[in-house]
């Protein structure tokens, strides 16, 4: 399988390119702009996702939202001249919906922010030091390898949290 950069970017204005890539101020300004980003993703999930599409729905909207990162993704680290750049955190926002897939089944005997913030913690862990070889995912051409390896981690996030929700109500309380 080869892995393309899509071209429709490079008709984009750098400034339209750069914001969309680093959420406006978001990811230029603050520091820890992938904590920030993943936080804007948050936000994303929750007045978006949350509740509405069930998995289907939110896998559906995912798949378009991370094409559009791979292109926006892609064509900033070819304006910035960097591999990977950390203010480019359009990636950490995509991605986010993806580790409350399944949502109803992940709260339970824990209230909603609870699983916000387990999940938002073990994002964060899971694309720092990304483990079962999420790395490697970092080695795509352009875009896909700024994208992928953040949505591996938001589904292992995912994967986590529901083992964890069917080891509590199977072992726990």
């Amino acid at each position: 399988m080869e892995f393309k950069q899509p071209v429709w970017p490079r008709f984009l204005s750098s400034a339209m390119v750069l914001n969309c890539a680093t959420l406006g101020p978001i990811g230029r300004r603050l520091p820890a702009p992938g904590t920030w980003g993943s936080v804007a993703g948050l936000l994303y999930f929750t007045v978006f996702f949350a509740d509405r599409y069930g998995i289907f729905g939110t896998l559906l909207l995912s798949a378009i939202g991370s094409y559009v990162a791979v292109a926006i993704c892609g064509e900033a680290e070819f304006r910035l001249g960097r591999r990977d750049p950390g203010e480019v955190i359009l990636d950490e926002f995509v991605a986010m919906p993806l580790c409350f897939l399944g949502w109803p089944a992940l709260v339970g005997p824990l209230p909603p922010w609870a699983i916000f913030l387990i999940g938002f913690g073990l994002f964060r862990l899971f694309d720092i030091l990304k483990p079962f070889g999420i790395k490697r995912l970092q080695h795509l051409p352009a875009g896909w390898g700024v994208v992928v390896d953040d949505l591996a981690a938001a589904l292992l996030t995912c994967g986590v949290m529901h083992a964890g929700q069917w080891a509590w109500q199977r072992f726990g309380a």
